[in-house]
């Protein structure tokens, strides 16, 4: 009687345990590839030929709501979470115009799914039309739910010189986000970098190693952080920031020399990002004590 006791007592306590892990899982449909946590849609990893560059949408929050937005009308090259820069060779691998410029994906498959995290791998080209490609970038993206209260997005990115590079002074360069109108700060959101500094004018051109950015839905706060890893080539980059939900640190338009970035044929550019997408404000996300678990990664 103990015995089959002592086993009811461990199954039960087994199947709490079970019932409570997290399960990410990635499907591939053609183009895209969707991630699930606890079988809500989290995210989409975007892919097409059609498109100016990969891409993330939606990003969810806990509200199972997007953080970010797609191409409103004044912005149509701002799609939500993205990689890319403006005035590569000649080239422009930012804005709309596949003829001016294009990322392409050469693969995007699914290393790890089904368990507590999900890997992507992606190989890209850049190229355009009457020009050898300059950039080739190798790109991991790992995804992971902390708690139901926060999602991770791991990017890390590799980008090889295929040719000598000059990226002339740009506000358009690298990781970027573009928030949802209704956390915007001119709606009533808040931006806040690491430093303690708030709104687009005492972020922009600063250098921080992080800003997190959130606002209200009905009665809960929720938002999304992007992290520079001390690693990175020019960390911190100060911050290209607009009030209307942009946010990206970016280099290219505070270069060195303040006119143009060199890099070398065969140079490798190493990158990593952190974006987390949180419930609450900066403070019960505790954005800064997250930054400081990830800087020693």
């Amino acid at each position: 009687m103990k015995i089959k006791l002592v086993f009811i007592l461990v199954l039960g306590i087994f199947s709490l345990k079970s019932f409570g892990q997290t399960k990410i899982i990635a499907q591939k449909f053609h183009s895209k590839i969707d991630i699930s946590i606890n079988n809500n849609l989290f995210t989409s990893y975007i892919f097409s030929e059609d498109e100016k560059y990969p891409f993330f949408f939606p990003v969810n929050g806990p509200s199972n709501s997007s953080v970010t937005s797609m191409r409103n009308g004044n912005y149509p090259h701002h799609s939500s979470l993205f990689f890319g820069c403006d005035k590569v060779n000649g080239g422009n691998y930012w804005q709309e115009g596949l003829e001016r410029g294009q990322i392409i994906s050469l693969r995007a498959d699914i290393i790890e799914s089904g368990a507590d995290k999900v890997v992507i791998e992606d190989e890209c080209i850049w190229r355009r039309p009457n020009a050898n490609a300059p950039i080739k970038d190798f790109r991991k993206i790992t995804i992971t739910a902390p708690s139901k209260e926060l999602f991770q997005i791991d990017f890390d990115i590799s980008m090889e010189m295929l040719m000598d590079v000059q990226i002339e002074k740009t506000n358009h360069s690298l990781f970027s986000g573009r928030m949802d109108a209704d956390l915007a700060v001119i709606n009533g959101g808040t931006m806040i970098n690491a430093n303690g500094d708030k709104g687009e004018k005492e972020t922009f051109g600063k250098k921080s190693s992080w800003i997190d950015f959130y606002g209200k839905r009905g009665d809960k706060i929720e938002g999304m952080a992007i992290f520079q890893h001390p690693s990175n080539e020019w960390y911190p980059s100060p911050w290209f920031t607009r009030d209307y939900g942009f946010f990206s640190p970016t280099p290219m338009y505070w270069p060195q020399n303040d006119k143009e970035t060199s890099l070398k044929k065969g140079q490798t550019i190493k990158l990593k990002y952190r974006v987390l997408v949180h419930s609450g404000d900066v403070v019960s996300a505790k954005i800064a004590e997250q930054f400081e678990k990830y800087k020693s990664e």
